[in-house]
């Protein structure tokens, strides 16, 4: 089966983000400060923000929740001692259908973000906090400009459901002094699909095979949206499929949660699989793993090597299910 591999998206200097229309190397390492993520936190003591409520006022503004993990229980199940640095730690992942159709009709790889991942975490339940993508860091992992309006409705809708959620909270003063890695910021796949008649058993039968490669090498696919059905509902027939995973492997959320629980703005990993009718290649792209250390500055080597380990397993697993 034919096999591209392309990687990096790099970034255009004074813009720090790439659009579609050319790879670049990474530059070499440099600081300055950045907001990628946005932290949204409100007091909480007696205890009436709940997953349920946070999940309703998401609703109310026009997202559907793909997932809503209290990886609290996952972690306890996985690690001695797990499950106790959070009193309340889960990863929640949100889609709005009829915003992200419009950004995909315009630029495909939005999926790399579509859903949107967020982490809802309370130390100690005195107060709770959701992190998210701010608009920058929305532009930067998915090539999109900051000016394009449905982007700028998606982030607004985001706002409203943050501040409807989480009563009388407020942003979080960051101030990272991020510095840019040199690992690509984007792993990307091209490949033809295996001829099995209709078009669609050929991408279940892929799908199939890559989901128990993965799985294998111990990581989760903790959510699956067909993100096509909203592109066909919304007028748009180019593609024969689109669809978006959500993969995560807790021997890298867990020890990197602990110092940076914010990192749940880019976990899980979402991963788009798409294929153009007029085009003969199946594409498949994820953010890598260097967007957590780009945006949150990770150097400690607990958090960092199973990162590192996992974006270069995660690449080796999907590339053999296409050779």
């Amino acid at each position: 089966m034919k096999n591209i591999i392309l990687s990096t998206l790099a970034f255009v200097l004074a813009l720090f983000f790439s659009g579609c229309t050319g790879e670049v190397s990474t530059p070499k390492a440099q600081e300055q400060v950045r907001e990628d993520i946005r932290i949204f936190t409100a007091n909480n003591s007696d205890g009436k923000i709940t997953a349920k409520s946070i999940e309703k006022a998401f609703k109310a503004n026009g997202f559907t929740i793909v997932g809503n993990n209290d990886m609290n229980k996952a972690f306890e199940k996985r690690f001695e001692g797990g499950g106790k640095d959070f009193k309340v730690y889960r990863l929640m992942f949100v889609h709005n259908p009829k915003v992200s159709a419009k950004i995909i009709n315009e630029y495909p790889e939005f999926g790399l973000i579509a859903p949107l991942s967020t982490s809802v975490y309370s130390k100690d339940g005195t107060t709770i906090s959701i992190s998210s993508l701010s608009l920058t860091g929305m532009s930067r992992v998915s090539g999109v400009p900051e000016t394009n309006k449905d982007m700028i409705q998606l982030h607004n809708s985001m706002t409203k459901a943050l501040k409807e959620a989480l009563p009388n909270g407020k942003f979080e003063p960051l101030n990272y002094k991020i510095t840019r890695p040199e690992g690509s910021l984007v792993t990307r796949f091209a490949f033809v699909l295996k001829n099995e008649g209709k078009i669609e058993d050929a991408k279940e039968s892929y799908q199939e095979t890559m989901e128990g490669e993965i799985e294998s090498a111990g990581f989760i696919v903790a959510g699956f949206y067909p993100i096509n059905e909203d592109l066909v509902d919304s007028g748009i027939n180019d593609y024969d499929f689109y669809d978006s995973y959500s993969i995560c492997k807790l021997e890298v959320i867990y020890p990197v949660h602990k110092v940076h629980p914010e990192v749940g703005a880019f976990a899980p990993c979402t991963m788009y699989m798409y294929k153009k009718k007029n085009e003969k290649f199946t594409r498949m792209g994820y953010p890598s793993v260097y967007n957590w250390v780009l945006s949150t500055n990770i150097d400690d080597e607990p958090s960092l090597q199973p990162l590192i380990d996992a974006q270069d397993l995660l690449e080796t697993k999907i590339d053999s299910t296409i050779e």
